[in-house]
């Protein structure tokens, strides 16, 4: 990275997290990468494409490279394919306004925390860098794959998860009006045991409001326990809806939680479900954290 001054890393990485200073819950890598062009165009060499693979850009690879030292800062946060801020990068941002110091500060945080460990080769940064876009290239196919189920699929995927997580499942709601609960469940199988477990899931792409939490709370029972599962996640006031409720305990799922999940108890996921959402381990060089 020898043609890559600390202040072209400084312009890159600043531009980065300029974009993501205006939104609080990050965005996902190739958003910001598509946006930070606009804002810090690419020179002539990082517009040109590596010798040995056609139809590579340097620019997205630099801008990763880039990036490397505000991770291991603390100031920026990468999570399956989403760039987000810590609250130590907003007033980063905000302190070090020059694109060179801000690189600088960024660095010397990184070599501190490298401070007993041998430094990254160039090997081992190509790794991270390869690793980090398999990892948002995965997790891109699995978003799209699971917001393209059939309802009913979702819906059943959800079932087999907590018959994976050790929940008894004594009733998936048909297709049709469902009353507001999708699933129910029991953590015994006779389901004498209490607290009911009631599961509304939602495939929709939009958050769920504060009111539609409100919906879902509304038919709990003194019995009852919530699960609410929303691929397209929720607004700030649905989780400070759930938050603060002390009688009707709600707990929130989007799709990363509930592919984490997922993962985590795969391979006590009956055969069945496992094929509405079948993963294959697939293994890269892991870089020294």
């Amino acid at each position: 990275m020898a043609e890559i001054t600390p202040r072209r890393q400084g312009e890159l990485v600043r531009g980065v997290f300029k974009i993501l200073m205006e939104h609080q819950d990050g965005l996902p890598a190739r958003e910001v990468l598509k946006k930070l062009e606009t804002i810090v165009p690419p020179t002539p060499f990082e517009l040109s494409e590596y010798p040995n693979r056609p139809g590579v850009r340097r620019y997205e690879k630099i801008v990763r490279f880039s990036t490397i030292p505000a991770v291991k800062a603390g100031w920026l946060i990468k999570e399956r394919g989403k760039w987000l801020l810590s609250d130590q990068g907003r007033e980063a941002c905000r302190r070090y306004q020059d694109p060179e110091e801000f690189a600088r500060q960024a660095i010397r945080l990184y070599r501190e925390w490298r401070r007993s460990e041998a430094q990254d080769t160039e090997s081992e940064e190509t790794a991270r860098s390869t690793l980090e876009e398999a990892e948002e290239t995965a997790w891109r196919e699995i978003q799209e794959y699971l917001m393209n189920l059939a309802p009913m699929d979702f819906q059943n995927l959800v079932a087999a998860l907590l018959r994976g997580m050790g929940y008894h499942v004594s009733w998936v709601a048909p297709p049709g009006p469902d009353g507001g609960t999708d699933i129910i469940a029991f953590s015994d199988p006779l389901g004498i045991k209490r607290p009911r477990i009631r599961v509304q899931v939602k495939r929709k792409q939009d958050k769920v409001s504060a009111e539609g939490l409100r919906s879902f709370m509304a038919i709990l029972g003194d019995d009852d326990v919530g699960l609410f599962i929303s691929a397209g996640g929720f607004t700030r006031e649905a989780e400070m809806e759930a938050r603060a409720q002390q009688k009707r305990h709600v707990t929130l799922l989007d799709l990363e939680r509930l592919f984490v999940l997922w993962v985590e108890h795969y391979a006590q996921i009956p055969e069945e479900g496992r094929r509405l959402l079948p993963l294959k381990a697939v293994y890269y060089l892991a870089p020294r954290d």
